[in-house]
């Protein structure tokens, strides 16, 4: 970090130690040891030796380095079994939803991804052990999915006025508990893994996840999701929701395996107003974090289209329930295929030039998506490459979020954090019921376009932004 850098955190009315302060621009290999004590206690041992060649992990630090990666391995099977671009969606496709409301997906989606962290992120910044915190959440998470899994058990999941309502209800509240868990999985990464491993962290439990969740896929939601286009209430997601219940809650036993030191907490609690001044402090004082925020906010345009492909597909290819299989498992190979160079690049060239490539391939996957549906029957074993495309989504979310850590001091994470994520979230929560209803009324393609133009600007914008690593190792 500049010193720029620190006098702007400085402005923002926190505590910045003198040595933050007197921290030199340009970062060689006699330097660098103080340019990674970046948040007054959060002392980081200096990645150098004498020489100025990178050092090998400590065993705690790789102890944190699998337990993380296995946290994430386990988090990832029981996702593919509520993946929201294509089972959440049938399950409102199921149950009597129209249009506006798989709409409403992406919408509570990111509302939760965003608000909820915004609000706790003094909490999970003030927190000693931060895996307790990611604990819970993944906990509540797990309860969501499992009260989801009675309610259907007792419902039958029959067509009603009222369970789609209870459904997004209980949705919602998964998200909000997802958000919070995102922003402490990232804070603790930061705080645990070294940045030029954070990539390697993302790449192994993208890779290996992703194996196992495909593979138990295959396995399992053939037994439980029916053939024939007519026969969607006989579809056992029961079973579905308790799977996935029943992984997040060991995903939340393992969080706590982590080996990490407590925290000294020195900062004062502050309001949801104060937090929010000081979120929209950090865009106005921060000129290349202000610009990440409006590439993340188009890039947010991109979620509203996750709740329509199925749609899409099922509708003009006719394709029943079954047709959700093969598709899970080619976004999640998709999200581990690109989750290899994804990693590569970033540790060894910067989490800026991974960004520019992904933002590029992601204008594909909608105009994909609206040439295979025009095919017919031609198009039915085409439509994988949807899937596997949009599988870079998570992978995106994973860049934008370690280019954020690089440009701040660990203190910062979390405020940082939590400010992406809630301007990568309004687009989507002010459009996404608004163009679920508009496909109904105009069409698929009105809608996929504009969303394409939106990303396309965005990937333009990557141009701008800095290269943090310039400034470290120099």
């Amino acid at each position: 970090m500049t010193l720029e850098n620190s006098e702007r955190h400085s402005a923002l009315g926190d505590t910045v130690t003198s040595s933050a302060v007197q921290r030199p621009s340009t970062i060689t290999a006699s330097t660098i040891p103080a340019a990674f004590a970046l948040g007054g206690d959060e002392v980081l041992t200096s990645p150098l030796d004498s020489t100025g060649k990178m050092l090998d992990l400590s065993l705690v630090d790789k102890q944190n380095f699998w337990w993380i990666s296995l946290y994430q391995i386990i988090l990832r099977t029981g996702w593919i079994f509520k993946t929201e671009s294509i089972i959440m969606p049938a399950v409102l496709d199921v149950i009597g939803g129209a249009g506006w409301l798989r709409g409403c997906l992406p919408m509570l989606n990111r509302f939760g991804q965003s608000i909820p962290p915004m609000l706790m992120s003094d909490v999970v910044r003030n927190s000693a052990l931060k895996k307790i915190g990611l604990a819970i959440s993944t906990a509540v998470m797990a309860a969501c999915f499992l009260i989801l899994a009675v309610v259907w058990a007792v419902s039958g999941g029959q067509k009603n006025n009222w369970l789609p309502w209870v459904f997004l209800v209980i949705y919602g509240i998964f998200f909000a508990a997802t958000g919070v868990n995102q922003l402490q999985l990232t804070t603790i990464s930061g705080k645990l893994i070294r940045f030029d491993y954070r990539g390697r962290v993302g790449m192994y439990s993208t890779l290996f996840g992703s194996a196992i969740a495909c593979l138990l896929a295959w396995i399992l939601l053939r037994r439980w999701l029916p053939q024939a286009v007519e026969l969607g209430s006989q579809a056992n997601f029961t079973m579905i929701f308790g799977f996935t219940g029943a992984t997040f809650l060991l995903a939340a036993i393992v969080a706590l395996g982590m080996r990490e030191t407590a925290d000294n907490v020195t900062h004062a609690r502050r309001s949801g107003i104060d937090l929010i001044r000081s979120s929209f402090a950090t865009i106005r004082h921060d000129r290349n974090f202000r610009r990440l925020t409006i590439i993340a906010a188009l890039f947010g345009m991109y979620l509203t289209l996750f709740p329509h492909y199925q749609s899409l597909a099922r509708g003009r290819l006719s394709l029943g329930l079954s047709a959700l299989i093969p598709w899970v498992v080619a976004q999640n190979m998709g999200a581990a295929a690109f989750s290899i160079p994804a990693g590569w690049l970033a540790d060894r060239f910067g989490n800026r030039l991974v960004l520019q490539l992904i933002m590029l391939v992601s204008c594909i996957a909608p105009l994909l998506a609206l040439c295979l549906a025009r095919l017919g029957d031609a198009g039915q074993p085409w439509f994988n490459l949807v899937f596997f495309l949009v599988g870079l989504t998570p992978v995106t979310f994973r860049v934008l979020n370690n280019y954020t850590l690089e440009i701040t001091r660990n203190s910062e994470h979390p405020r940082y954090l939590s400010t992406l994520s809630l301007i990568m979230a309004g687009p989507a929560v002010l459009t996404s019921a608004f163009f679920g209803a508009l496909i109904d009324w105009v069409s698929f393609e009105f809608v996929f376009a504009i969303v394409v133009i939106c990303v396309f600007i965005g990937w333009l914008l990557t141009f701008t932004l800095e290269e943090p690593r310039r400034k470290l190792i120099g």
